[in-house]
């Protein structure tokens, strides 16, 4: 396919707010694409090159990319930076459908220098010329990557140069997920989301979507049935339900485990003894030093290798020729022993200073599953069984600690057990069915977490996204923030508002949040912000920050996006470890309502 078709399907599912609309679109795009070209083409259109855990980023900013559009169309760099400041979208610039003057020739800039038509490339070479771009590293990388992007653009036709200029930021605004991907390679092939399901499952044990697609693509629905966990690819995580009580996890699950449920950074762990780290250019970008592969990735699919080098030297240690293990990541006290709050945790998420941090803040693994053992796939088998083999390799002691486990059927000691932990530090306990396989990417009842219940509080806190913030008044002034407005995702990845939030912050967490919505400030409200004109905030951010909420209840609202609200909310966390896609759904917040009326 060449190019320019690629970004005439981009412009009809720019110009659609229709999801329905949006998956067919989607679907004649997958349809028309050669088998060659399908991965780069998804990839393309969820504004990335490779996978997410992959980590291949371009490491050019808004800035350098106003650089590269001055360097690409002759234009003075003050008067691209005037307009971007007037438009706020870099493609919108190229596009020219903000008139920008030269005073060199009085020409608008869609003219200066570039071709109507564009050099006939195709996606491949449009994708091939981006990677390379992207990579590009060393000594004077950064000039290389301006002069060879503005190249770029001007090889381009008009609209091939406006997505084309959005995707090094990040900033495609095409307003669509992974999961909208599945629905259209379903769509491709039966016209409706019938095989949504296998799509997914396939997807939840191997997070590439480029993959799923190309596999869909050239064998259809028995290769997507043929896709298995491998090393080095992330298996989307499992995730727990909540239940109102004791009593009500022990009529749901009757026969159960009970772990704890520790605050930290969910872990996945891959191991390989007989693979090099360095057998290939891609590996090699996120090496950790040893000799064997290992890749440790984070509940949002980022590869954090890098930043806990104790983790890849003790499974290094294990007695298995390859394994996958699932975890939990909590600082610790090396004095003491005692575990550290998630916010000292989370400062070992970070690319610099990683040797002195781990120091500073040592960890321990928690590892509570295995989903692979030397070469075989575990994941379909019941978690007893699962656990067994978990107890073989490790043992108290170390980096890697096998979690505490106890097999309960009586409420008593399930809250017993939940106090017990509670008293540890943790957040409560894990209940988990003994007879059932890994649910990858899966919200059900086969884990269920017991949390803290305080009187007056939500059975469990709510992982939202700021949306926005109000200018302060007194003492907040000095801020410059006086309340921040959250909300939650629905099914379309639309945010709607449920709280504004302006008490319980101190001092400290209130310049944090400044510092953060500073980075992300946008002149006008994103496109998928459900608010109501009453609560429009004075300044706008892009869903990227998400923060841990507490309240004492889910109220019924009438001008909260979706109805309801949180009544007195507070922070408690800034989640550093999650994207927008890990925090709380429209349907989870309409599940803890009814579990709050039913507790």
């Amino acid at each position: 396919m060449k190019f320019r078709r690629l970004a005439e399907y981009f412009e009809k599912i720019e110009k659609t707010a229709s999801r329905l609309e949006m998956t067919e679109i989607l679907a004649q795009m997958l349809k028309e694409a050669q088998t060659e070209e399908v991965d780069q083409m998804v990839y393309l259109a969820l504004g990335m090159l490779r996978p997410k855990y992959e980590g291949i980023e371009f490491n050019l900013a808004e800035k350098m990319m106003i650089r590269v559009l001055s360097t690409a169309y002759g234009v003075e760099l003050k008067k691209v930076e005037q307009e971007f400041k007037k438009v706020g979208d870099l493609g919108e610039i190229v596009g020219g459908m903000r008139p920008l003057k030269s005073d060199k020739d009085n020409q608008s800039l869609n003219g200066i220098h570039h071709s109507e038509i564009g050099k006939d490339m195709s996606v491949g070479e449009v994708y091939n010329r981006l990677f390379e771009i992207a990579v590009d590293e060393g000594q004077g990388s950064q000039d290389r990557k301006v002069q060879n992007m503005a190249r770029l653009l001007k090889d381009l036709d008009l609209p091939g140069a406006k997505f084309a200029a959005r995707i090094p930021v990040n900033k495609l605004r095409l307003g669509f997920s992974n999961m909208t991907i599945l629905d259209a390679l379903s769509w491709m092939e039966k016209g409706d989301k019938s095989l949504r399901p296998d799509l997914e499952r396939a997807f939840n044990v191997s997070a590439d979507i480029g993959r799923i697609a190309a596999i869909f693509k050239k064998e259809g629905l028995k290769g997507i049935g043929g896709v298995k966990v491998k090393i080095g690819v992330p298996i989307r995580a499992a995730q727990a339900e909540r239940l109102p009580s004791a009593e009500k996890i022990v009529d749901k699950l009757e026969i159960f485990a009970v772990e704890g449920k520790w605050d930290g950074l969910r872990v996945q762990i891959h191991f390989d003894k007989g693979r090099s780290r360095t057998a290939a250019t891609q590996e090699a970008l996120f090496s950790s030093g040893g000799k064997s592969f290992v890749r440790i990735f984070s509940r949002n699919l980022d590869n954090i290798t890098n930043m806990f080098p104790e983790i890849s030297q003790a499974v290094e240690q294990l007695a298995v020729n390859s394994i996958i293990l699932d975890g939990e990541a909590v600082g610790y006290d090396a004095k003491t022993g005692k575990l550290l709050p998630f916010q000292e945790t989370i400062q070992r998420k970070r690319k610099h200073g990683v040797g002195s941090m781990s120091e500073t803040v040592p960890i321990k693994v928690f590892v509570y599953d295995i989903l692979a053992l030397n070469g075989e796939n575990l994941i379909t088998k019941p978690f007893r069984e699962r656990r067994k083999l978990l107890e073989k390799i490790l043992h108290s002691g170390g980096v890697l600690q096998l979690a505490d486990q106890e097999i309960v059927s009586e409420a008593n000691r399930l809250t017993e057990l939940r106090q017990h932990y509670l008293d540890l530090g943790l957040e409560g306990v894990m209940c988990k069915k003994l007879t059932t396989a890994y649910q990858a990417g899966s919200r059900n009842f086969n884990w269920v977490k017991f949390k803290k219940s305080a009187g007056g509080e939500l059975m469990d806190t709510i992982d939202a996204v700021v949306m926005g913030y109000y200018q302060g008044k007194g003492k907040r002034s000095g801020f410059g923030m006086g309340a921040f407005l959250v909300g939650v995702t629905d099914e379309k990845n639309c945010v709607g508002s449920i709280a504004k939030i302006g008490t319980g912050l101190t001092d400290e967490q209130w310049r944090e949040l400044v510092v953060k919505c500073k980075k992300l400030e946008t002149k006008e409200k994103p496109a998928e912000y459900l608010v109501d004109k009453n609560l429009e905030c004075d300044v706008w951010v892009k869903p990227e920050i998400v923060v841990e909420i507490m309240a004492d209840e889910i109220t019924v609202s009438p001008i909260h996006a979706f109805g309801l609200a949180l009544r007195f909310p507070r922070l408690i966390n800034f989640r550093e470890d999650k994207g927008v896609s890990e925090a709380t759904g429209k349907k989870e917040l309409e599940r803890l309502f009814k579990l709050q009326k039913t507790a």
